[in-house]
């Protein structure tokens, strides 16, 4: 699909701050108030919870490093959609992008949508999820069941993403100023949380918390906490790092909207850098703190698995809840914008390819790819409907795993495929460290596939409807004016 040369072009509006705040904005959203209780169950004790939260740390660091050599080669729309398509073919580039607006993007679109209104509850309690507004029943013999419902909760978490897909359709700035102002709000707040956390570190909690810091134990239906074998023990840990790498993902958005970078052979690289580093350093130092104010079993058992607002209620006092309620809000509301800004420049790389949506590929008069950005507000909201988003997010983090192991392969076969090919940044730690992600990685996925199965395969089945949907495509593409590599 050529471009028009009548039509808007994608414009070089963002600079390195801005692209450090999409990284930074798109990964932290509730994750970290949230999953840290999960962990505890898997691991039961502090030292293994931080290592968990270093362990991915680590990992998002590395792949981040890795990625700015592609970055800086292909510093095109698409970023990671590029980067599969140049190392193997389109096919695997269509399934991570099948993938992206299935599952990935919008998925995590929803989840963070439902918990900003999640949160908002604490303020509004007429938002709440408890506030059902329409119910669809059907009667059978044994009573009636419930099939369908909507409450308040969902219905605010659409409407943020409506809200927040509009703003983007008006400009990547109107985005970008978003963006920046709530990244950095979150920051601070953030790092405010963690200096009073400190501050009021108690004594006995954190004796008792780091007495037996290397014990790796599960939580029992009881209250108590029992020793692994060696085999459940890793086990464990994977599943522990479900959700410390789902809170950690998003990270890469920034590579999607290196077509409206001004220098994005430098800046997406260093962005992904920094952006990286800032969160994985908040992460850590939250969870110290988590440890610092809070028993163990609290950790586990808060409600709702709401370890921030637990922690943020033994720092702060009882209005510590309204704190954290406006701490999340605003996190989440930074973190959807990123990822609703992000994901539409995907679509509108494949659809240049011929593998998406022909409307996807254009832009509006604001040089935005507004059919895009629409249509996933569309699958996101009904993700939101479902109140099936959970599940969604249990499947995530091995998929995404699955793809950051294939393109940082990728960077080597590129090496060797085209050894000419500017590289103005080469991946950190070449071979040794993106060598070691992708052992970490494979092992990551392959213990999820053992212990966790169910979310595994689901999670691989909505990769693989992908392939009889590209070659639909691609028999579509071939009865076309336009060839499908005349791009």
């Amino acid at each position: 699909m050529k471009d028009n040369p009548g039509q808007p072009k994608l414009k070089h509006s963002l600079g390195l701050l801005d692209g450090t705040m999409i990284v930074a904005g798109s990964m932290i959203g509730s994750g970290i108030f949230i999953v840290s209780a999960d962990i505890i169950r898997n691991v039961g004790s502090s030292g293994w919870l931080i290592a968990v939260w270093l362990l991915t740390g680590f990992m998002t660091l590395t792949a981040a490093l890795s990625y700015g050599e592609l970055s800086a080669m292909f510093p095109k729309a698409g970023g990671q959609y590029v980067y599969l398509k140049e190392s193997y073919n389109k096919l695997i580039a269509f399934l991570y992008g099948w993938s992206l607006f299935a599952v990935i993007q919008t998925g995590t679109i929803a989840a963070v949508g439902v918990a900003f209104a999640k949160f908002t509850a604490y303020l509004i309690p007429a938002v709440s999820e408890d506030n059902i507004l329409y119910k669809m029943q059907w009667g059978g013999d044994t009573g009636t069941a419930h099939l369908f419902t909507i409450s308040a909760a969902q219905i605010v978490s659409i409407l943020l993403i409506i809200f927040l897909t509009f703003i983007n359709t008006r400009g990547v700035k109107s985005g970008k100023i978003i963006q920046n102002t709530f990244t950095l709000t979150k920051l601070a707040s953030l790092f405010g949380l963690i200096i009073f956390g400190f501050i009021m570190l108690k004594g006995d909690v954190w004796h008792a918390n780091w007495t037996n810091a290397w014990h790796l134990q599960k939580l029992n239906t009881d209250g108590t906490f029992a020793q692994y074998t060696t085999g459940a023990a890793l086990g464990a840990i994977a599943a522990a790092m479900v959700g410390s790498i789902f809170s950690s993902d998003a990270w890469n958005n920034v590579t999607f909207i290196a077509g409206e970078m001004r220098n994005p052979k430098r800046d997406i690289a260093l962005s992904l850098f920094f952006g990286t580093l800032i969160v994985t350093v908040i992460y850590v130092s939250a969870n110290i703190v988590y440890t610092a104010v809070l028993p163990m079993h609290d950790i586990a058992t808060a409600a709702k698995d709401r370890v921030g607002v637990a922690a943020s209620q033994a720092i702060f006092g009882n209005i510590g809840t309204i704190i954290i309620a406006l701490m999340i809000m605003i996190s989440t509301f930074g973190c959807n914008n990123g990822l609703i800004l992000a994901g539409a420049r995907v679509y509108y790389t494949m659809a240049k390819d011929g593998l998406f949506f022909k409307k996807t590929g254009t832009l509006n008069k604001f040089a935005v790819p507004e059919f895009g950005l629409w249509i996933q507000c569309l699958v996101a909201s009904i993700l939101c409907l479902s109140g099936r988003y959970g599940d969604l997010l249990d499947m995530i983090s091995f998929v995404v795993v699955i793809f950051y192991v294939l393109t940082i392969i990728g960077i080597y076969i590129l090496r060797k495929k085209r050894p000419e090919h500017e590289r103005p940044y080469k991946a950190f730690g070449y071979p040794v460290l993106p060598a070691i992600y992708v052992i970490m990685g494979l092992t990551f996925c392959t213990l999820l596939i053992i212990y966790k199965s169910t979310y595994t395969v689901w999670g691989l089945g909505i990769v693989l409807i992908g392939i009889p949907i590209y070659y639909f495509a691609q028999r579509n593409a071939k009865h076309e004016d336009t060839p499908l590599t005349d791009i």
